[in-house]
Parts: structure tokens; C-alpha cells; sequence
């Protein structure tokens, strides 16, 4: 069943012009396909990326949501011909129109209710990294790389979002580092110091990415949903805020349909079948 069963008369999008979008087995995929440039944003990729984040909790057939690319990049962020030629041309106005619209596809991805794993198959520079960044788990190719490069091109390091997520996920310091220099994550460093969930041969990551995503998509969706709300919205809270609303949310789960199919299945001796809600 969907998150929120409730829609008004706007139907569901039917098809995204802006990358590949498929749905298989709960576990939906959006694909960047502009391989002959890493897959560079545009400012349609960055409002079809918007569109889709609502969009994606109204449905009733996706549990997880993976981000991939083709080719050698993942995303090498906003296209320079595409975007950053034509802000030169923009007035105040419009700009802030623009990175209000690409701080939205961050805040959408935290608050989207579904797991999102980042698969990374290369490169994740500038706005590419903070997608990946945004994303709830990372797994990387061995070959893939994230580079925060704002300040390379003039820009603040703290574009959609980066300097709140980053020093939240691996320190001050690190983030600092990353932030200011710009320069180039290898994976096996991602993975030390706590920015890759997991890194894995080239050759491997697409049925790395696939086992993850399947074991999400048949767990426990509203456990899920609940402990990445839980997650986000504590980041900013005070010990004793953080408990109470530990305390609600727990006391709700407990007349789940979930953790009656758990103690049912725990007393029968099998394998519990969740549905979600």
C-alpha cells in the first residue's frame, strides 16, 4: 500500500522525459542517461528529479529507490553549457527560483519515506555527489569518485544542502576538507571515513546494489519509513525530544499489522511476510 492513501484528481506521471524511470519487484530505478557527458544535470533533470521525489510516496508499487547512471559517470553535476551558461544570463529573481528548485530535490530525498540507495558506477561531482550525499545508503563501484567542487567553480561550498548533511555524516573536519578543496574521494577513502556504505568491484555492482535494494524491498516498509524519519528529523533535536518522539513512534509501531506478523511468525517458527503497514 502507498505511505499516504489519500490523492486529490491528479494522476500519477506516466512517464519521465528526463531519465530512464523503471519499476520492477517494488524497487524503482532512476537511471541518468546522458552518458556522453556524464550525465550532466539539466534544468529538466533537476525538475523532473523534483516532480518524481512527491510523487514516488503516493505509489503503491515501490518500496526502495535506487539512483544510478550509465556509463563512466553517475552525475557530473550541472551541465556547464546547459546551466551554468545560461545563469549567466539570469536575473536575481530567477536564480533564486533555480537553487530553491535543486535545494528542493535534497529535501524531498530526506523526506521521502522510502529507503534511497546512491549506486554509484563513477563519477559524482558537484551537485552529483549531493545526490549521492542526500541518498540514505552509497554503494560505490571501485572505480567511482565524489568530488564536492563548488569552490572550484566560484561557488559555495554549501550548495543543496551539503553543509548541513556532510559534517553530519563524517565529521567537522572531513567536511571541511572536502568542502573547501573540492578535490576528488577515491571509493576505498569514501568507504573509510564513513561516506560509502560499500564499495565493491566495477563488475559487481549492480548485483550489490540489486541484493540491497530486494532486501529493503521485502522488509518491513513502514519500520523503514519510521526509522529514516526518525533519523532526519533528530539531527537537530535535544536528547529529550528526540525520546519522546522515540517513544510515539514506537508505541504506534507496536499496533502495526508488521509486528503482529512478527510475533505471529516467531511463535509458528517461519519467516515473517510484511506488508507494510
Amino acid at each position: 500500500m502507498p505511505v499516504n492513501t489519500f490523492r486529490g484528481s491528479a494522476s500519477l506521471t506516466q512517464s519521465w522525459n528526463h531519465f530512464r524511470f523503471t519499476v520492477e519487484d517494488g524497487v524503482a530505478t532512476i537511471t541518468f542517461d546522458r552518458p556522453q557527458k556524464l550525465n550532466a544535470l539539466t534544468f529538466q533533470v533537476y525538475a523532473d528529479l523534483r516532480d518524481l521525489l512527491t510523487e514516488l510516496p503516493e505509489r503503491d508499487d515501490v518500496r526502495v529507490l535506487v539512483i544510478t547512471g550509465t556509463g563512466r559517470g553517475f552525475s557530473s553535476g550541472g551541465d556547464v553549457n546547459e546551466i551554468i551558461g545560461e545563469l549567466q544570463k539570469m536575473d536575481p529573481r530567477d536564480l533564486l527560483a533555480f537553487t530553491r528548485m535543486t535545494g528542493t530535490v535534497t529535501q524531498r530525498m530526506r523526506d521521502c519515506p522510502l529507503p534511497i540507495i546512491a549506486s554509484l558506477n563513477g563519477v559524482a561531482a558537484g551537485a552529483g555527489a549531493v545526490i549521492a550525499l542526500a541518498a540514505d545508503l552509497r554503494i560505490m563501484a571501485m572505480s567511482a569518485t565524489l568530488s564536492f567542487l563548488f569552490t572550484k567553480v566560484g561557488l559555495s561550498g554549501g550548495d543543496m544542502g551539503a553543509a548541513y548533511l556532510l559534517p553530519r555524516l563524517i565529521g567537522l573536519g572531513r567536511a571541511s576538507e572536502l568542502l573547501l578543496l573540492g578535490e576528488p574521494v577515491t571509493a576505498p577513502r569514501a568507504l573509510a571515513i564513513g561516506l560509502a556504505n560499500a564499495v565493491v568491484e566495477d563488475r559487481e555492482l549492480g548485483r550489490e546494489t540489486s541484493g540491497v535494494a530486494r532486501r529493503l524491498a521485502e522488509g518491513p516498509a513502514l519500520a523503514y519509513a519510521a526509522t529514516k524519519m526518525l533519523i532526519s528529523k533528530q539531527m537537530d533535536m535535544n536528547l529529550g525530544a528526540a525520546l519522546e518522539l522515540d517513544s510515539m513512534t514506537q508505541a504506534l509501531l507496536m499496533k502495526s499489522a508488521d509486528h503482529a506478523e512478527f510475533y505471529a511468525a516467531f511463535r509458528e517458527g517461519r519467516d515473517p511476510k510484511w506488508s507494510g503497514r
